[in-house]
């Protein structure tokens, strides 16, 4: 395909269900109208809300043909002409695509609204770049938006080697934070030591509350299990703890009220796409910071091609819905 052509290869679908709705195939290219840049793709990387709406579990209006993918790295191959902050030729990131009505980016072309596009700093290749998207805005946004972490606090974050996870852990630890984190296996959990993890166990043979005592009380603790228990975890809490809440849709997890308000603790939930455009933006300028100065790296698991994209949500499915722990961070796509 030339880049004149008028159309594009794209994994999408034209209705929502199980991974075999996914098409690899012909769409028309999209153009660059009003601020919407559009942008050549180098990469994408799956994350597991990619397959949520993809199944119709998480309800959005799509528009259909939809394409897949939140995520995206790639050439500005044209501006539309609203646009300012992006020339022809500038390496992008960034996230929140195909949601709230957008298209997605699992295509050789998407047209994205420039204020949901950031620069690729030049030590940062594609791949790091998309697999960092919404994973990193996504821990920044929880941990000093909504937490406000601070230096010589205590995290702890259940999969550090995860797409969430790693970043909890790299961000917490380059702010000043000591952070505790468990792993499913002993080559995750070198994974985590790398990546500057404080404390490290081994949840399928170590045992976490032993290691949450020797750790201390937790003044902030990231909940991404898909059933949290909060007596276990109220328990754990230190004066002024804040408890994240990002997974669990379907979860009615008891809360034990007295010891939480007597010690003045607070409950936070959030979902990355409800954020401003400003609020991420600020968020994704500090991941750059820290990207380019090497303090930063998404964990990626595999590279694929896009072709493979039923298959790499079939993957993340089995590793997040049903519990397998298949994969060591995020599932990074290229045409």
């Amino acid at each position: 395909m030339s880049w004149n052509a008028p159309t594009m290869k794209a994994a999408y679908i034209e209705k929502v269900g199980s991974v075999e709705q996914i098409i690899y195939g012909d769409l028309p290219k999209p153009k660059a109208a009003g601020a919407n840049v559009l942008v050549l793709v180098k990469a994408v990387s799956v994350n597991p809300i990619d397959t949520y709406v993809r199944s119709g579990g998480v309800a959005m209006d799509l528009p259909m043909p939809f394409v897949l993918g939140c995520d995206v790295a790639g050439v500005v191959d044209a501006v539309g002409p609203e646009a300012k902050r992006f020339k022809v030729g500038d390496r992008v990131w960034g996230s929140n695509q195909g949601l709230m009505g957008r298209q997605g980016t699992f295509s050789q072309f998407a047209a994205i609204d420039e204020q949901w596009l950031y620069s690729i700093p030049d030590e940062v290749s594609f791949e790091d770049a998309a697999a960092i998207a919404l994973v990193g805005i996504t821990a920044h946004l929880g941990l000093f938006r909504d937490a406000q972490l601070k230096g010589g606090e205590k995290v702890f974050v259940h999969g550090g080697s995860g797409g969430v996870g790693s970043c909890v852990v790299q961000m917490a630890r380059a702010a000043g934070a000591l952070v505790l984190t468990t792993a499913g296996s002993d080559v995750k959990e070198q994974i985590c030591k790398k990546l500057g993890a404080t404390t490290v166990v081994n949840y399928r043979t170590g045992d976490v509350d032993d290691a949450l005592t020797k750790f201390g009380k937790i003044d902030v603790w990231w909940e991404n299990l898909r059933e949290p228990n909060l007596e276990r975890t109220i328990s754990r809490m230190a004066m002024r703890g804040r408890i994240i809440l990002m997974a669990g849709r379907e979860a009615k997890p008891t809360i034990p009220i007295g010891p939480f308000y007597t010690r003045d603790m607070r409950l936070l939930g959030f979902a990355m796409f409800n954020a401003p455009a400003d609020e991420q933006r600020k968020a994704a300028a500090e991941i750059n910071r820290w990207m380019a100065k090497g303090r930063l790296r998404p964990q990626i698991d595999r590279v694929m091609k896009l072709s493979e994209a039923a298959e790499a949500h079939k993957l993340q499915e089995a590793n997040t819905v049903q519990k397998k722990g298949l994969l060591a961070g995020k599932i990074v796509l290229v045409p």
